[in-house]
C-alpha cells in the first residue's frame, strides 16, 4: 500500500511539475510572441518635449494604429515653451497642456525627461534603435544684437528674461537690475509685448499668475515706469498681433506715448492692407492719433506708467555709464523705408538719437543650435536643412517646429508645421522609404545605454509628482502654480516614493518576512 502511495505521489509530482513546466513554456512563448509583435511595430523617437514634439507625436499616434512614439526631453519637465515661454498672464494659452498630457498617457507613447540627446545619447544611437528620428528640440539660442556695449550689465535677451520670470532653470540666476526708470525693448513682436506687459503690470494681476516668486519679488521693487518698444521698420510692418496690442492699450495704470510723425501716410495706405494687418494698423492709429473719450482720458491721466512704440529705429550701440560698468542708454540709428508692405526694407539715413535707459532687452528672435555632429545644420539660417520636414541627405531623420522653420508664428503655426512633418514620415513609411519591416529595439536598448552611463530618465508619472507639488505650493499662496526652479529639486521630487507606494512596498516586505502560510 505504501508503495502505491509512493508511486501515486511521484506521479502526481511529475504531472504537477510537467504542468508547471508547460505553463511556463506557454507563458514564455506568449511573451516571446508579444515581444515579437512589439518589436515589429514602427518605432519613432522624438527629440524635444515641447509643442512641436507633442504635436508630431499626436499626429503619428492618431494616424497609424501600430506606431510607437518615445519622446526624449533634456529637462525633467515637459511642454517646452508652453511652460517656459508663454506669458504668466496668458493661462488660456497653456490649456494645450491638457492635449499634450493625453498624448503622453497614450499606451503607444512614452516620455523620457532628463535625457540630453547629443550628450547622454547620440543621434546616431537613436537612429540605430528606431525606424525614424524626429528632431523637435526648438530654438534654445539667442540672436546677438551685434553692436558695441551689448555685453554690459543691464542688457538681456528676451529669451533669458522670459525664462527668468517663467522659471527656466538655466535663467534662475539672471537677477535683472530693475532700479532704472526707462527700459528699452528691441523688437516689436509678441514676446517684446509680453516683456513690456510684465514690466508694467500691476502686481495684483501678476500675483494671481504662475510667475515665479523671485521674479514677483524683484518686480515689487522695480523702478521701471516707462517702456519703449523699438523696431527698425514702420507701423505697417509691426510684428505683434492685435490681441497683444489690445492688451497693452488696456493695461491698467498705463498710458501710451507715440511719436505722431511715425504715422505719416499710414491712414492713406490702410485701404490696400489685408484684413488682419488693416485691423492691427487701425488700432495703432487710434491709440497714437485719436483723442480718447472722456473716460479713457481720465484713466490715462491717472496712469503712473507709460509705454510706446518707436518706429524706424535700429540699435547701433549700447551706451555705458561713466564707470563703463553698466548700461546708461542706447544709441539708435534713424531709418527710412524702401519699398512697401511686408517687403519694405529699413535703410539708414545717417541720423542717430540717444535714449537714456538702464535696461535693454533684445527681443530680435530665438535661434536653434546644432545638436550633434552627425546632423546637417545651416548656421546662417539656424535651422536643420529640410524638405517638408525630411532632413536633407539623412534618410529616416526628420525635423519639426522652429528647428524646421526658424522661430516664427504662434503655437497654432507650430501645430500645423508638426502635423506636416508627421505626414511626411507616414508617407515614407507607406512607400517603403522608411523600412519598418525590420525589428527595432527602441527604448529598450536606449534605456540600457542610459543606465550604463548613469542617466536616470524621468517618466511622465514622475513629472506628475512635480506637477502636484507645484500646484500645492501655488495653492498655498493663492497662485495656480509655484514652479520648482532647479533641475536638482525637480529630480528630488520626481524620485520621491509616494505614500501609497510606500504602504504597498511595506506590505509586500512584511508578507515576504512572514513567509507563506
Amino acid at each position: 500500500m505504501s508503495g502505491h502511495k509512493f508511486l501515486f505521489s511521484g506521479l502526481r509530482w511529475w504531472i504537477s511539475g510537467r504542468s508547471r513546466w508547460m505553463s511556463k513554456l506557454h507563458d514564455g512563448l506568449r511573451e516571446q510572441r508579444i515581444a515579437s509583435l512589439h518589436s515589429c511595430s514602427p518605432k519613432v523617437c522624438i527629440v524635444g518635449g515641447g509643442p512641436a514634439g507633442f504635436y508630431t507625436a499626436q499626429h503619428l499616434i492618431k494616424a497609424r494604429q501600430d506606431v510607437e512614439v518615445d519622446i526624449y526631453e533634456r529637462l525633467p519637465v515637459p511642454f517646452g515653451l508652453v511652460r517656459f515661454g508663454v506669458a504668466p498672464d496668458h493661462p488660456e494659452v497653456k490649456n494645450v497642456i491638457n492635449t499634450f498630457t493625453q498624448t503622453a498617457k497614450h499606451t503607444r507613447c512614452s516620455f523620457y525627461g532628463n535625457v540630453n540627446v547629443g550628450k547622454d545619447v547620440s543621434v546616431e544611437e537613436l537612429q540605430r534603435a528606431y525606424h525614424a528620428v524626429v528632431l523637435s528640440y526648438g530654438a534654445e539660442g539667442n540672436r546677438s544684437i551685434g553692436v558695441p556695449g551689448e555685453e554690459l550689465t543691464g542688457v538681456y535677451s528676451a529669451k533669458d528674461f522670459v525664462g527668468w520670470y517663467n522659471g527656466l532653470p538655466s535663467c534662475r540666476e539672471l537677477s535683472p537690475d530693475l532700479s532704472c526708470e526707462t527700459a528699452v525693448i528691441l523688437g516689436q513682436g509678441n514676446v517684446a509685448l509680453d516683456v513690456a506687459r510684465v514690466l508694467l503690470s500691476p502686481l495684483d494681476i501678476l500675483k494671481k499668475t504662475d510667475i515665479t516668486q523671485p521674479a514677483l519679488e524683484a518686480l515689487t521693487g522695480s523702478q521701471v515706469r516707462r517702456v519703449l518698444i523699438v523696431g527698425r521698420r514702420g507701423p505697417m510692418q509691426v510684428a505683434c498681433t492685435i490681441k497683444e496690442l489690445r492688451e497693452m492699450v488696456n493695461l491698467p495704470d498705463t498710458r501710451p506715448e507715440m511719436v505722431v510723425s511715425d504715422f505719416e501716410g499710414v491712414t492713406e495706405a490702410l485701404k490696400d492692407l489685408p484684413r488682419p494687418r488693416k485691423r492691427l494698423t487701425e488700432l495703432l492709429l487710434k491709440t497714437a492719433l485719436e483723442t480718447p473719450g472722456e473716460k479713457e482720458q481720465e484713466r490715462r491721466n491717472k496712469a503712473s506708467r507709460t509705454w510706446g512704440f518707436r518706429f524706424f529705429r535700429s540699435p547701433v550701440e549700447v551706451l555705458a555709464d561713466p564707470e563703463r560698468s553698466r548700461t546708461a542708454g542706447v544709441r539708435l540709428a534713424v531709418n527710412k523705408l524702401e519699398g512697401s508692405g511686408e517687403r519694405a526694407r529699413a535703410v539708414l539715413t545717417g541720423e542717430v538719437e540717444d535714449v537714456t535707459c538702464g535696461l535693454v532687452i533684445s527681443s530680435i528672435g530665438y535661434k536653434s543650435l546644432p545638436i550633434d555632429p552627425s546632423v546637417p545644420f545651416d548656421s546662417s539660417k539656424a535651422i536643420v536643412p529640410n524638405t517638408m520636414g525630411r532632413v536633407q541627405q539623412a534618410s529616416g531623420l526628420y525635423c519639426s517646429g522652429w528647428l524646421k522653420t526658424g522661430p516664427t508664428g504662434v503655437i497654432a503655426t507650430t501645430m500645423n508645421n508638426s502635423f506636416d512633418t508627421a505626414r511626411s514620415l507616414l508617407e515614407d513609411m507607406d512607400s517603403g522609404t522608411v523600412d519598418v519591416s525590420a525589428a527595432k529595439s527602441g527604448s529598450h536598448i536606449i534605456s540600457s545605454l542610459l543606465e550604463e552611463r548613469g542617466v536616470k530618465p524621468v517618466t511622465f508619472s514622475d513629472w506628475e509628482k512635480i506637477d502636484n507639488v507645484e500646484m500645492r505650493r501655488g495653492e498655498a499662496i493663492g497662485k495656480p502654480r509655484e514652479k520648482l526652479l532647479t533641475v536638482e529639486e525637480m529630480l528630488r521630487v520626481a524620485r520621491t516614493v509616494t505614500e501609497d507606494k510606500k504602504q504597498f512596498l511595506g506590505k509586500q516586505s512584511s508578507c515576504c518576512q512572514r513567509g507563506p502560510r
